[in-house]
């Protein structure tokens, strides 16, 4: 059910980038999308009744093993936050410059940008 609602998520973020015409709707959808990724991948990590990946004194490496959470994928969505920060940082300063030249953000009327 959880993994339908990531995809619900990441569905809506694509309807924005494919069917907008304004350059920041389509970010923001861009960002939602993002968002439903790094969902999905802490869910992934997650483990129900989980402790945290630390093993202490007298700890069990099979109990340890059976009870803590994975925690490649919280690595994996803390890098990809930073790299959709960049990102994101990216577009809009992009979407700065063509409002400057352009004086729009809606992309149909941007024609000089065809080639």
């Amino acid at each position: 059910m959880h993994y339908a609602l990531c995809l619900m998520l990441f569905m809506i973020g694509l309807y924005g980038v494919m069917v907008k015409r304004n350059l920041i709707k389509i970010i923001i959808s861009l960002i939602i999308m993002e968002s439903a990724v790094n969902l999905f991948l802490v869910m992934i990590g997650y483990r129900k009744d989980g402790i945290a990946p630390i093993m202490t004194k007298g700890m069990e490496a099979g109990t340890f093993a059976a009870r803590a959470v994975d925690p490649v994928p919280q690595a994996l969505v803390l890098t990809a936050i930073v790299i959709g920060l960049g990102v994101t940082a990216m577009t809009i300063a992009i979407a700065m410059r063509l409002y400057e030249r352009y004086g729009t953000y809606d992309i149909k009327e941007m024609r000089k940008l065809k080639g």
